[in-house]
């Protein structure tokens, strides 16, 4: 069993060693070092994320990849995610062909909504069509997947009638995940489509997210659309040591944590409820190089995963603590991952 592993990050607003946040200009600069680093490294991607917030420097993840690409060349460039329901398909699919065609050939770009709203009222789409607005952008989008002049109509955007769009893909086609957060139709959305599926697991155990991966390969079957990839993206920190890894993310993942639940309605973060995230069934992958590669071993295994996303990126952690991690999870984590999987043993 082969896995892909690679990093997100949403170029979180991180602080300086004394505690200042930095401009996002210059977490925008370490994003950048990061994606050298995991090619670097050996990771084999990184997925960066859309946001339009003042706690996230990153609005246009394809710019920060044309940067990134420049200065790899191994690595995979991708979004986590593209918020395609508040974009023009046709624009997203240039932006990452354009950044396919200089990199030779190693974008591929995540589709999904978001966990965010910021981007419909700043680009003025409506939240009431929520849902078509993402259903029939992303048809649009499968169209433009399959090269060659589009013919579509919808009722969000004018019809198109043999319309090139330009530069096309050189080599195969663009790689495009559906980012996916536990919805039954968005899982059979993915398969009707025949596009690979990523999940985003924040939350609870890994492992209950079994049964969407069984839908989404048995819809596969029935409707004939192909064999289908499963991703997972989850976020994580790893140290030399489990106590290390838990006392840097602690205190952002406290502020980070609290401020989604006050606009969310969520209830506060306490460190008993970290700890148990950070646990072995838990979806928080935090710890020591051994203890993170044993619960990425067990949702690959469970979950038959083709590619896992450690989001690296926790709050105001600072940059050089998320390097930390990066190094770690490129020379230790992932190697140990991928032999435990070519050999069916377990991680050490």
């Amino acid at each position: 069993m082969a896995i892909e592993l690679g990093i997100d990050t949403f170029g979180d607003v991180t602080q300086d060693a004394d505690g200042t946040p930095l401009s996002q200009a210059q977490v925008l600069r370490n994003v950048v070092e990061q994606g050298v680093l995991a090619d670097q490294v050996g990771l084999d991607a990184i997925g960066v994320g859309e946001h339009h917030r003042d706690d996230f420097a990153v609005s246009a993840p394809e710019v920060v990849l044309a940067a990134i690409a420049a200065r790899t060349e191994h690595i995979r460039l991708g979004s986590a995610v593209t918020v395609l329901s508040s974009d023009d398909p046709i624009r997203v699919f240039e932006r990452f062909s354009t950044l396919d065609a200089i990199s030779g050939g190693r974008a591929e770009v995540t589709v999904g909504r978001g966990s965010f709203v910021e981007s419909f009222g700043l680009f003025g789409f409506d939240l009431d069509q929520y849902e078509v607005l993402f259903e029939e952008k992303l048809d649009l989008f499968t169209h433009l997947l399959a090269g060659g002049p589009v013919t579509w109509s919808g009722t969000t955007r004018p019809p198109l009638t043999d319309q090139h769009v330009y530069p096309p893909i050189e080599r195969g086609s663009l790689r495009t995940w559906v980012g996916v957060g536990g919805s039954p139709e968005s899982v059979v959305r993915a398969a009707r489509y025949g596009l690979p599926l990523m999940l985003a697991i924040i939350g609870g155990d890994p492992v209950r997210f079994q049964p969407f991966v069984e839908l989404y390969h048995r819809a596969l079957t029935e409707l004939g659309t192909g064999p289908g990839l499963v991703g997972q993206h989850s976020p994580g920190h790893i140290a030399d040591t489990d106590d290390e890894a838990l006392e840097q993310v602690w205190p952002h993942y406290r502020t980070y944590v609290g401020r989604l639940g006050r606009e969310r309605g969520w209830p506060p973060p306490t460190r008993a409820s970290f700890e148990e995230a950070a646990g072995p069934d838990g979806a928080l992958y935090v710890g020591s190089p051994t203890t993170v590669a044993k619960k990425i071993l067990r949702s690959a295994r469970v979950l038959g995963l083709d590619r896992f996303d450690l989001k690296i990126s926790q709050g105001a952690l600072p940059h050089e603590h998320t390097m930390r991690a990066i190094e770690l999870y490129g020379t230790v984590v992932a190697p140990r991952v991928r032999a435990a999987l070519a050999h069916d043993a377990p991680a050490v």
